[in-house]
């Protein structure tokens, strides 16, 4: 059982049914029988890493962007780290509420820090860096 695995992608709409597939067979390999946990940080992976597709195709515009996913689980976390490579990204989780019902975006970031036990992003070295943790 392997209780990390690292994989790059593009950051396009396409990746992002590859990083639940990923999501899914490293999970499944981890032996975890906790459904709470696994909605958790899949939920939480998704909602990000639609965020930096998005974040690239409206403001960076850059083609070529990719982005790093890292999951990993110990005895007391499971976590996913995703780094990218666009612009620096100007964001206050502390800020970040629900949208409102009819909105039709705006719920991603809300939702990810509902789920996980915490989220942080922070710039460094020309990266994006977001931690997603759930804890065990």
């Amino acid at each position: 059982m392997s209780t990390e695995t690292t994989f790059e992608v593009p950051a396009t709409p396409d990746s992002l049914d590859e990083v639940q597939d990923r999501f899914g067979a490293w999970w499944d390999g981890l032996g975890v029988d906790d459904l709470r946990l696994r909605f958790a940080l899949e939920t939480a992976l998704a909602e990000v890493a639609a965020n930096i597709v998005e974040h690239t195709k409206r403001a960076d515009r850059e083609a070529g962007r990719r982005y790093t996913v890292h999951l990993g689980a110990t005895d007391r976390t499971v976590s996913a780290v995703l780094t990218d490579n666009g612009l620096p990204a100007d964001i206050d989780l502390s800020a970040v509420t629900m949208a409102d019902v009819d909105e039709e975006s705006g719920r991603g970031l809300a939702l990810a820090i509902a789920a996980l036990d915490r989220l942080e992003h922070r710039h460094e070295h020309g990266h994006n860096v977001w931690t997603l943790v759930c804890d065990r």
